[in-house]
């Protein structure tokens, strides 16, 4: 089995000055840049915020690395210690070693991480693969995290044309010159082609050669196994699945759950809606089920 890498050194450093220059631009408060050992590879985490209180740990979307919360971090460690994540397979300063071969493989990374960390009882929060990758790790690894905030996660329905030609159209928008793509964001649903450097980024991993597997839709059992706090957020037009079917789905199946769809908002929710979603990292643990419409602006 492959595992994920730049095609050749050129590629590596072309990315790895673009990452250090999104970093220095785009980081908000003082960091400490962590590596650390797994059996998948190192992974790099940067760690932000007071001593005390539950951790939170941010993992990102697919292609993604920790820089997609830069706009969090600064409201997250005004309140709690925030480490944030280059999940190991995707773009980023972590260096895999080993194949990640499905779901149990990703949940073991995690494990390890979180050991590693010293953090048996984190808040997890993960966007769309960050969100399966949070969740498997529960169902593999339960006890571990203490609660799951799952921002337009997959895995909970299977995707159809229309979300790949949104990554398509995204892809194509971003390329764009800059005073076109406010115009273009708004044409294809995808608020996260205005960040000017995390798209430059985003171009600069073209030689990175992705090797993660597809998160496979979780059944019904394993849904019902969710034991610990959780919020599912759902953008309302996302691409990539039909927000009301999967809010009924997981109400059905996981009633102590929160659920929540935001209907301004996309599969880009976390630049569609930073404050509020920075707002349920910090305050939407639920104590008992509740499928909500936040009412449009």
């Amino acid at each position: 089995m492959r595992i994920s890498q730049f095609k050749n050194a050129r590629a590596e450093d072309r990315f790895r000055a673009a990452y250090e220059r999104a970093l220095a631009e785009l980081w908000p408060t003082e960091r400490i840049a962590l590596d650390l050992p797994t059996a998948f590879g190192t992974t790099r985490v940067y760690r932000a915020g007071p001593p005390g209180g539950e951790p939170i740990v941010l993992l990102p979307g697919s292609g993604g690395n920790a820089l997609m919360w830069h706009r969090y971090i600064e409201a997250l460690t005004r309140h709690r210690p925030v480490y944030a994540v280059d999940t190991v397979g995707e773009p980023g300063a972590s260096v895999q070693t080993a194949p990640i071969a499905d779901g149990r493989d990703g949940a073991a990374w995690l494990d390890e991480l979180l050991a590693a960390l010293e953090l048996p009882a984190a808040h997890l929060v993960g966007c769309s693969y960050g969100g399966w990758l949070a969740f498997s790790h529960h169902l593999h690894h339960p006890g571990r995290a203490a609660s799951l905030t799952l921002v337009d996660p997959a895995g909970l329905a299977d995707y159809g044309l229309r979300f790949y030609a949104w990554l398509i159209a995204g892809g194509l928008a971003s390329a764009a010159p800059r005073p076109l793509r406010p115009g273009l964001a708004r044409l294809v649903g995808n608020s996260a082609i205005l960040e000017s450097e995390l798209m430059r980024l985003m171009r600069a991993s073209v030689g990175f050669r992705r090797a993660l597997p597809a998160p496979p839709v979780f059944s019904d059992e394993e849904l019902r196994r969710l034991t610990v706090p959780a919020l599912f957020l759902l953008g309302g037009r996302s691409a990539m699945h039909d927000s009301r079917e999967v809010a009924a789905r997981l109400a059905a199946l996981v009633p102590s759950a929160r659920v929540e769809i935001v209907p301004d908002a996309g599969h880009a929710l976390p630049t569609d809606q930073p404050a509020l979603v920075a707002d349920r990292i910090l305050h939407g643990h639920p104590s008992a089920n509740r499928l909500t419409d936040r009412p449009p602006r």
